[in-house]
């Protein structure tokens, strides 16, 4: 995983733990043959991919309410 990618996906999302959550959902996305949202001249890993398109605000996510969640 590139540090350079890392960081500037923490300046999108800056909670550690949703952006573990929003890159590793990704990346299950692409490794089932997903095509990725962004394009690169280099050969990236799936996780440098979903690092990249955080980064760029190519995804996004949506916090559940206590009330969504109260309806589980």
């Amino acid at each position: 995983m590139r540090d350079d990618y890392l960081a500037a996906a923490r300046k999108v999302i800056d909670d550690p733990n949703i952006l573990i959550n929003v890159v590793s959902r990704r990346v299950k996305q692409l490794r089932r043959g997903s095509r990725a949202l962004v394009e690169s001249l280099e050969k990236l890993s799936a996780e440098d991919t979903a690092l990249r398109e955080v980064a760029e605000g190519k995804i996004s996510y949506i916090l559940a309410t206590p009330e969504e969640l109260a309806r589980l």
